[in-house]
């Protein structure tokens, strides 16, 4: 979305995440680091815990994903030689300081976002929704009765 509004010239509303790419395509620098952050806050849905659901946050490069849940570094894929993610390196000694370098790139990416990585719970809370027992949610509206 804020590529789609800078190349309109609209200005971009402080609360939208996200990069604005326009001035890329038009010849100029890239605004990103080739880092994107991928999560899940809350586990619901068909990705319930019975099922192995977890919360995560993670980055994808153009050649790495990492991802980590609340008890630590879970995934690693080089996507370059395993493109369908089969062969997990996560906390495999060979790949200790490429992992480090990935989890620095996560924690300054966290930072940025302001995103303390909080158990689900937290989330589900603070944004109103109620899960029932199939983990299904939905959004309480504001002031209605519980």
């Amino acid at each position: 979305m804020p590529t789609l509004l800078g190349l309109c010239g609209v200005p971009i509303p402080k609360s939208v995440e996200g990069l604005d790419y326009s001035g890329y395509i038009r010849g100029g620098k890239n605004p990103g680091d080739g880092a994107t952050v991928i999560l899940c806050p809350v586990v619901f849905g068909e990705w319930v815990r019975r099922l192995g659901g977890r919360e995560f946050r993670g980055v994808r490069t153009t050649r790495y994903t990492y991802v980590r849940d609340l008890n630590g570094p879970w995934l690693l894929y080089d996507n370059q030689t395993d493109p369908y993610q089969t062969n997990n390196l996560a906390n495999r000694p060979k790949n200790s300081k490429l992992q480090a370098k990935l989890e620095a790139t996560l924690a300054r990416k966290l930072k940025e976002r302001h995103d303390d990585f909080l158990p689900g719970d937290a989330y589900t809370q603070q944004w109103g929704y109620q899960v029932d027992a199939n983990g299904r949610t939905s959004v309480r509206s504001p002031g209605a009765s519980k």
